[in-house]
């Protein structure tokens, strides 16, 4: 009897150890029944009663849980909910604490989704490390959707008024109803066949959880994973989420976020045009700096070597160096012009006219006054050249000679300077202007 006291319950702990293990062992359920009973008091709380043929039980929804219900709960209404089983103390009444609440069509099919996406997720078709990034130039995008929805419209619209220079390529499918699955798949192996686009855009207008359910096919999953080319999925409202959007490599909230996504604004391809000038210009300039010290250094040498040999090397070199010149220079404005006029076809729908016009008036500017530099530069080597060739001209033995001076050596080619270093009988050379004379000495007169 003692052991048995120790054991006496009191209401209020019988009840809240009945409620820890109701929580603990049941957690959290689903459950489908028939609401009765319904109140929707001033604190914005919702009570209920669940039931069906033979039993019921008392449910609560809380005004923070309620408010993600898209529709109003009626008496007589089936639905499917998901809660905890808990003890209401004071009572002593269990009751479950509803966490969301479904239509009961939908509310299978959220099950049905809630268990797709569990085995997805096992499978790694979710994982973060198999998501591709987008290109970082997109040129072509593919856009998997109805022909004739309002997605498609909104897409055009979006892609039209940021980058219309981008190509769209509508590869035309169904997006509701039973087979709408399998013609998303064949669409996206199309697409992935012909490999005519940088992307792929999955998309479609919001819708219910039944119109968009196409997307949550297991099939149309593994294809999207299976995919070679990125894919972005952009289908229904913000709120809207689909297994398609858990296993494309990116999710857009809506078709037009998704477009926005895909395509850059115009005005920054107008920058990139700038920079691309002004990167020209610094090398242009680089370059006519570089061969100018190369000029100065090729001077230098001239005055060191042979002074006939070194003016004809650097003839030769000053000619390659102005073909090289003259070939960097048209290279560089040639591909200049390409890209000016890819550029202009681009944002020709854009009629960027005044822009393309005045940076084309500044290139031309830019290219005559590199051309009139040049010129001048080169002007300017050839007087160098030809006042350096007049300097050594002067100062050449041979300049000595053509003014009747001569120059004579003995048999060892030594310069002969003062009669005191000759013999009777030696022989002589003597260098004329035009021609050399051998003779003997026969007599030798010293000057005093």
């Amino acid at each position: 009897m003692q052991g048995a006291k120790n054991n006496i319950y009191t209401v209020s702990r019988l009840n809240g150890e009945v409620r820890q293990i109701l929580e603990v062992q049941l957690g959290k359920i689903w459950l489908n029944g028939e609401i009765s009973n319904f109140s929707s008091p001033s604190s914005g709380h919702w009570y209920l009663t669940l039931k069906d043929h033979s039993s019921q039980i008392r449910c609560a929804m809380f005004k923070g849980r309620n408010q993600t219900v898209s529709f109003k709960p009626i008496n007589g209404q089936q639905v499917l909910v998901k809660g905890a089983i808990s003890v209401y103390e004071p009572r002593g009444d269990y009751q479950l604490l509803i966490e969301s609440m479904l239509p009961a069509g939908d509310g299978l099919l959220a099950q049905q989704f809630d268990a797709l996406k569990m085995k997805l997720a096992a499978e790694g078709l979710f994982a973060a490390d198999t998501k591709r990034p987008l290109p970082k130039n997109i040129q072509r995008i593919g856009v998997i959707t109805s022909p004739t929805g309002a997605a498609i419209r909104d897409v055009l619209h979006v892609l039209a008024r940021r980058d219309p220079s981008i190509e769209v390529i509508i590869y035309p499918t169904q997006v509701q109803g039973e087979t709408a699955a399998q013609s998303i798949c064949q669409a996206i192996n199309i697409a992935n066949q012909r490999l005519e686009v940088d992307v792929l855009l999955l998309t479609r207008g919001g819708g219910s959880l039944e119109d968009l359910w196409c997307f949550n096919s297991e099939a149309l999953a593994h294809t999207i994973y299976n995919s070679a080319l990125p894919v972005v999925s952009a289908v229904g409202h913000e709120v809207d989420t689909t297994i398609s959007d858990y296993v494309a490599d990116i999710r857009a909230p809506t078709p037009s976020a998704g477009a926005e996504l895909l395509s850059q604004d115009s005005d920054n391809k107008a920058q990139k045009l700038a920079t691309a000038l002004s990167r020209l210009q610094q090398s242009a300039k680089h370059y006519q700096l570089k061969q100018e010290r190369r000029l100065s250094l090729l001077e230098h040498r001239l005055q060191r070597q042979d002074p006939k040999r070194t003016l004809q090397q650097f003839e030769q070199s000053f000619d390659e160096m102005q073909l090289r010149l003259e070939s960097a220079l048209s290279n560089r404005l040639h591909l200049l012009s390409r890209r000016q006029q890819l550029l202009a076809s681009r944002l020709e729908q854009q009629s960027p006219k005044h822009k393309l016009t005045i940076e084309g008036n500044r290139l031309s500017y830019l290219a005559s006054r590199l051309q009139d530099a040049l010129q001048d530069k080169l002007s300017q080597s050839e007087q160098r050249i030809k006042y350096a060739a007049h300097q050594l001209e002067t100062v050449s033995p041979l300049a000595t000679l053509s003014r009747g001076y001569s120059i004579t050596t003995d048999i060892h080619n030594q310069v002969v300077d003062s009669a005191d270093k000759l013999t009777i009988g030696d022989s002589l050379q003597t260098r004329l202007r035009h021609g050399q004379v051998i003779s003997t000495v026969t007599q030798i007169k010293l000057l005093e």
